[in-house]
C-alpha cells in the first residue's frame, strides 16, 4: 500500500464534532435532514472536525455529532446501543463484537503515531532503545540517570531525579497501541502490564490524564516528566518526542512520514482488524482507527444516513489525512470497505 508523506501543521480539539453530509444519488433520498451522533477515540478527534469543517462546507442534509470520549467508551456505547456509531483506536475483540446485538462493522479511516513525551529542561533530545522504554513504563526504571538510558543517549546530560510517570485515565485506543507494540517486543512487559486499554500500571510518581489533551498538559506542566499521545497533541503542545529505536535498530522520530513508512506493509484482513505490534521499518509505535456501525438499524433513513457518511469519510474525506499528519486508508482497502458497509448495513 502508498501512503502520502506530505505534512502540515494542524490544530487539535476534541470539541464535539459537527459536520454536513451530502445526500448522495446512490442511495434513496430522505424526506427530512437526518442526524446521527457518534462518540470514541480522540486518537483521530483532530481529523474528524476537520472533516466537519469540510463537509459542513457543502452539505447540509445530514447532521454529524462525534463526542471525543476515549476508545472504551466508544467501544461500550456501541455495545449498549445509545450512539448510532463508535470509534476506536484499539479494534473491538470477538467477545465484545459477540455483545452487539445489530451486528457492527469495523471500518478504517486512517493512522498515526503515537508519541513518546517528555519534559526534560536541558534535554531537547532523548533516545529510547527497544530495551530500554519497555523497561520504564514496566517500573523498572525509575531515575532519568539510569545507567540504560544514560546508555542510549551518551553526552546527554541526564539529571539524577525520579522520573513521573503520566498515562490515561480512561479506557484508550491510543494506550493499547502503545502497550500493544511494548508487550510485542517485551516479554517482561507483556506479562507485567499487557496490551490494553486501561492496563493496572505497576508504577511510582503516577499522574493520569483524561483523553489525550489530558496527558499532553500534564507532561507540558510537569518537569521530570514522560507520557505518550497520539504525534498531533505533541505537535499542538510543543512537546518533546524521543526518538524510539525500531526493528532493524534505527533511532526514529515520530512523523507522517515514519508512520506511512510502518503502515506501508500492513495487510487488512476480511473484517478490517489489524493489531499492529512491532512494524519491520519506520516508527514502531503506529496504529489505526475505526468507525464502528450497526449492521442494522432501527429504520432505513438512519441506515442510508450512515452509509452516506461512511461513504463521504473514504471518498472525499481521506484528501485530509495528509494535511493533519494521518495516514491515509488505500483506495483499495477502502473500496472493499465501503463494498461491505453498502451491502450489509441495513
Amino acid at each position: 500500500m502508498t501512503f502520502s508523506t506530505t505534512i502540515w501543521n494542524r490544530v487539535v480539539t476534541t470539541s464535539v464534532v459537527t459536520a454536513a453530509v451530502a445526500l448522495s444519488p446512490i442511495f434513496t433520498a430522505t424526506a427530512q435532514a437526518e442526524t446521527i451522533n457518534g462518540a470514541g477515540a480522540t486518537f483521530p478527534a483532530p481529523l474528524y472536525e476537520r472533516y466537519a469543517r469540510e463537509i459542513k462546507k457543502k452539505f447540509p442534509d445530514l447532521k454529524v455529532n462525534y463526542q471525543a470520549i476515549g476508545s472504551g467508551g466508544g467501544i461500550r456505547q456501541t455495545i449498549a446501543g445509545t450512539v448510532d456509531f463508535g470509534a476506536s483506536d484499539a479494534a473491538m475483540k470477538d467477545d465484545e463484537i459477540a455483545k452487539v446485538k445489530n451486528g457492527v462493522i469495523l471500518v478504517p479511516t486512517a493512522g498515526g503515531a503515537v508519541s513518546v513525551v517528555y519534559n526534560l529542561p536541558g534535554v531537547n533530545s532523548l533516545k529510547l532503545s527497544r530495551s530500554t522504554l519497555p523497561d520504564i513504563f514496566s517500573g523498572k526504571i525509575t531515575n532519568w540517570s539510569d545507567a540504560k538510558i544514560k546508555a542510549d543517549n551518551p553526552g546527554v546530560n541526564l539529571p539524577n531525579q525520579p522520573i513521573k510517570f503520566v498515562v490515561r485515565a480512561d479506557g484508550s485506543g491510543t494506550t493499547f497501541i502503545f502497550t500493544n507494540h511494548l508487550s510485542a517486543i517485551n516479554g517482561y512487559f507483556k506479562g507485567r502490564i499487557g496490551a490494553n486499554t486501561a492496563p493496572s500500571w505497576t508504577l511510582p510518581n503516577v499522574l493520569k490524564g483524561k483523553g489525550n489533551p489530558g496527558v499532553a498538559s500534564l507532561v507540558s506542566r510537569t518537569p521530570g516528566s514522560i507520557g505518550y499521545v497520539e504525534y498531533a497533541y505533541a505537535v499542538a503542545n510543543k512537546l518533546n518526542s524521543a526518538q524510539i529505536q525500531n526493528k532493524k535498530g534505527e533511532f526514529v522520530a515520530p512523523s507522517l512520514e515514519s508512520a506511512n513508512a510502518a503502515l506501508a506493509t500492513v495487510k487488512f484482513p476480511d473484517n478490517y482488524r489489524v493489531f499492529v505490534g512491532e512494524p519491520s521499518q519506520g516508527y514502531p509505535i503506529v496504529g489505526l482507527t475505526w468507525l464502528l456501525v450497526y449492521k442494522q438499524y432501527a429504520n432505513a433513513s438512519k441506515a442510508d444516513a450512515v452509509k452516506k457518511w461512511v461513504n463521504w469519510v473514504l471518498k472525499d474525506g481521506q484528501q485530509y489525512n495528509d494535511d493533519l499528519n494521518y495516514t491515509k486508508i488505500p483506495s483499495d482497502v477502502a473500496n472493499r470497505v465501503l463494498q461491505t458497509v453498502n451491502s450489509s448495513v441495513k
